[in-house]
């Protein structure tokens, strides 16, 4: 039997000096409990303590100065925490010299960036990020980006399924990650739109409930996800070599998020790849 290694392709981490203060605004921006305390070190021990492997840590850039600030903490964080953590870099669609920060992106060795259209104000594939995309893919970057709604933004629609299939159609195949099982609270229309066209999703904050702040800010029937079974038919319909692990951590629990893939009526072999043979693969980790 081949060894089972757990990655999580989707978590997040903010400098320890405003860790603090981001977590806990977000957290009531979204009425959402937190399960780690937003610090690198936070999110180690959370892997201890709920059985994973690795983490890959997506960065976002909420305005074009923070760019290159981030990509350089991302190449520190990398070469510290190496085997345990890995950050992509970043991109804001407002930055100047994007040929030039994913140039230096490639040559530092970050394999790829975290796009949010949402949080960055601008469509996935309007006239701000199409150059950016078209860029990466050029550079065989991997781009991760935010998919569907935004449980911080409702109804706002930046990275719509359409948006995504948008992108596929004007660049062609390269490494595109759309997240949260290609579009979350959008998962029809996801499937029908990207199944079959090489894209990779993940499950990060997509499976059973979300863990709602006791506030009374959300009802009892809007915290409701994906099933098990509607998890198990939108795998196999991208096909489980498509589908990444994914906590979202600190918004949901690394533990319950793995459990949550390992009693789905999958494959071993499935499960394997899900919960980290296709994120070594895809990230070279």
């Amino acid at each position: 039997m081949k060894e089972l290694i757990i990655i999580d392709a989707h978590t997040h981490t903010f400098p320890d000096k405003i860790a603090e203060r981001a977590v806990d605004q977000l957290s009531h921006t979204s009425h959402t409990i937190p399960f780690s305390d937003g610090r690198e070190k936070g999110l180690i021990a959370s892997m201890k303590r709920d059985g994973i492997d690795r983490s890959i840590i997506l960065p976002v850039a909420t305005n074009p100065h923070q760019v290159e600030k981030i990509n350089d903490a991302s190449v520190l964080l990398n070469c510290h925490y190496r085997g345990q953590l890995m950050s992509l870099g970043c991109m804001h669609p407002d930055f100047k010299d994007y040929k030039g920060e994913l140039a230096r992106i490639k040559e530092m060795g970050l394999k790829g960036i975290k796009i949010h259209p949402v949080y960055q104000d601008a469509d996935l594939d309007g006239d701000r990020f199409l150059p950016i995309l078209k860029e990466a893919a050029r550079l065989n970057l991997i781009v991760v980006t935010h998919g569907g709604l935004d449980i911080g933004f409702p109804g706002v629609v930046r990275c719509s399924p359409q948006m995504a299939r948008h992108v596929i159609d004007e660049i062609g195949s390269f490494p595109f990650v759309v997240a949260h099982m290609g579009g979350w609270r959008n998962w029809d229309e996801a499937a029908s739109l990207l199944k079959g066209t090489g894209v990779y999703i993940d499950t990060a904050f997509s499976h059973e409930q979300f863990y709602p702040l006791d506030d009374g800010y959300w009802k009892e029937d809007e915290t409701k996800m994906l099933s098990d079974q509607e998890m198990v038919t939108l795998i196999h319909q991208f096909g489980a070599d498509h589908v990444l692990f994914g906590s979202d951590s600190p918004w949901s629990s690394q533990k319950k998020s793995r459990e949550g893939i390992e009693r789905l009526d999958l494959t071993f072999d499935e499960k394997r790849l899900i919960l980290g043979e296709n994120a070594k693969e895809l990230f070279e980790w």
